[in-house]
């Protein structure tokens, strides 16, 4: 007798599991997003998005995602000999996603091809991307923000625009004139203050022998993204009040910028990113804007930072819904697949109700980033809106992630399903770029500041308002909810809620089938929906929203 023959496992028979979700196009399969770029005026790029919807959903590429979240980067402080560097290293896996991120121009389209629909046509790259890998995404975002700040200060445009607007991933410091291609990181926040920037303690000193504008920083950053990128924009206490400096990593003469890596984040997701804690001392940077003006400088590196925050977490919506969608479709429960059983549907229709909102209100808030120079309607909408959706599709990121992954069953719960990846993920986009209470009371700003914000919002949904009772009476209740001020902090969640939700469904009764529109209304703003998804009421049409989230 062989004692080390392998028996065969007799009852080891692999039978009712679905195939792997790979070779499958994103974007092609994703009916919303195609007609949301259309209509929103990027009709130009859906070749060019159907190229890139293939490559990202082929399995080399869908397994760097994965590999770039298995091997974090590593901080490197010293050298070995001693020296200090201040480095982290990536993995591969980490390289290549981003390489092609840059080669597509994630980071850089919007800017580089100033045509109508540009922004439309960048944001629904950057969502595509996300789905495979939402990590390296935070350099590219903050690359593709930070440019319009910089196009308002012409001498430092002029050294740093040509290699934030290339197409070339260079990794490495190394000095800006000798590398292909640069990246654009943050630094805001500070220990003691977190949201409240105001209270930042980073001291910034004219450095007047060094020329013009030029100042050092002392001070620290509590959460500065992708500590290897090439440039900075960050905000520091000057004489004239907080500021915002433009803060490279390798100074014009070679060498290094003090730039001090304390140690990287071990953060709940988004673990392929490197999020560092660092501290200056007499660090060279460059003023952007005026002094004592920080805030109005870099908000507007914040919108579109937080246009990304919705498009990721609307991206990672998509993401868990495919992969429910698949799973339920070749899944067999009781004698038929999970996808044909009533209750499964009311699960996944309403998901679906949930992403397809998300999208909508995403790709037409890119339109009026598109339009906003020379709109004051669409300022409006850019600005109020993006507020809104920041604060809403964040949240509802989790929860839908949370019942999405429970589709799956315990084959969910598993790291090679992705969905824990992306059930890790999901808080992030809430919480970055302000928090859900940071929003909501920046809502408040605009709504005191600008009266006329309002105006424009109630003029963005009154066309669908005829169209859909349970829309028009939400629409009503709101103007009376919005006549007085009384305990207005108090109520700014329910407040920004109502109107994100209204601006969704005054989007999709305008764009989207009535099945789905009507399916909307009725649950989220005419009360026939309970706490969770899946309780839809009886008559909604299921067949007809699923058929435009199902994968081919």
């Amino acid at each position: 007798m062989d004692l080390f023959a392998q028996p065969a496992i007799s009852t080891h028979t692999v039978a009712n599991q679905p195939p792997p979700l790979v070779q499958y196009n994103p974007f092609t399969l994703d009916s919303a997003l195609i007609a949301g770029i259309q209509r929103e005026g990027a009709g130009w790029a859906e070749e060019r998005l159907s190229e890139l919807g293939g490559y990202l959903g082929s399995s080399e590429v869908i397994t760097q995602g994965f590999e770039a979240n298995n091997y974090p980067p590593e901080l490197h402080t010293h050298d070995r000999y001693g020296h200090r560097i201040d480095e982290v290293s990536f993995h591969p896996a980490w390289h290549q996603l981003m390489g092609a991120a840059v080669n597509w121009g994630t980071h850089a389209l919007s800017w580089r091809e100033e045509r109508p629909g540009a922004q439309v046509a960048r944001a629904a790259g950057f969502y595509l991307f996300t789905q495979v890998e939402a990590g390296h995404g935070c350099p590219i975002s903050m690359t593709h923000a930070a440019i319009p700040v910089l196009r308002h200060q012409p001498e430092l445009a002029q050294t740093w625009l040509p290699g934030l607007l290339s197409l070339e991933y260079d990794f490495g410091l190394r000095l800006a004139t000798e590398k292909r291609g640069l990246l654009c990181g943050m630094g805001m926040t500070e220990k003691q203050g977190g949201s409240d920037v105001r209270a930042n303690t980073t001291r910034a000193v004219p450095a007047g022998e060094l020329g013009a504008g030029i100042y050092l920083l002392t001070g620290h950053k509590w959460f500065c993204s992708a500590p290897m990128c090439d440039v900075f924009l960050v905000l520091a206490q000057a004489p004239g009040g907080l500021s915002c400096f433009l803060l490279p990593r390798v100074l014009p003469d070679g060498t290094r910028n003090p730039f001090f890596i304390q140690r990287l984040k071990d953060k709940l997701g988004n673990r392929s990113n490197a999020s560092s804690e660092v501290e200056f001392q007499q660090t060279v940077a460059f003023l952007v804007g005026e002094e004592g003006q920080g805030v109005r400088t870099i908000i507007e590196m914040v919108n579109y930072t937080r246009l990304d925050c919705i498009l990721g977490s609307t991206a990672m919506m998509r993401q868990a819904l495919t992969q429910a969608l698949h799973h339920t479709r070749h899944r067999q429960a009781f004698g038929r697949p999970l996808l044909d059983q009533p209750l499964m549907r009311n699960v996944l229709a309403d998901l679906s109700l949930e992403v397809e909102a998300a999208i909508t209100l995403a790709l037409r808030l890119a339109r009026a980033c598109d339009q906003a120079p020379t709109s004051t309607h669409e300022e409006h909408i850019k600005r109020l809106g993006t507020a809104l959706g920041k604060y809403w599709v964040t949240k509802r990121g989790p929860t839908c992630m949370a019942e999405a992954l429970e589709c799956l069953g315990g084959n969910g719960y598993v790291e090679e399903s992705i969905m824990p990846r992306l059930y890790r993920e999901m808080p992030l986009n809430s919480i970055w770029e302000g928090s859900g209470n940071v929003n909501c009371l920046d809502v408040l700003r605009a709504l005191a500041k600008q009266p006329q914000v309002l105006e424009s919002f109630f003029t963005e949904v009154a066309p669908a308002r005829a169209a859909n009772k349970h829309l028009d009476e939400a629409v009503q209740a709101l103007q009376q909810e919005l006549s007085h001020l009384d305990n207005i902090e108090w109520r700014a969640r329910f407040l920004v809620e109502r109107m994100a939700l209204i601006l969704q469904s005054a989007l999709l009764v305008q764009h989207a089938p009535a099945s789905l529109s009507d399916a909307f209304c009725a649950s989220r703003l005419g009360g026939a929906w309970g706490h969770a998804f899946g309780t839809l009421p009886p008559g909604i049409d299921a067949q007809a929203i699923l058929a435009r989230s199902l994968p081919s």
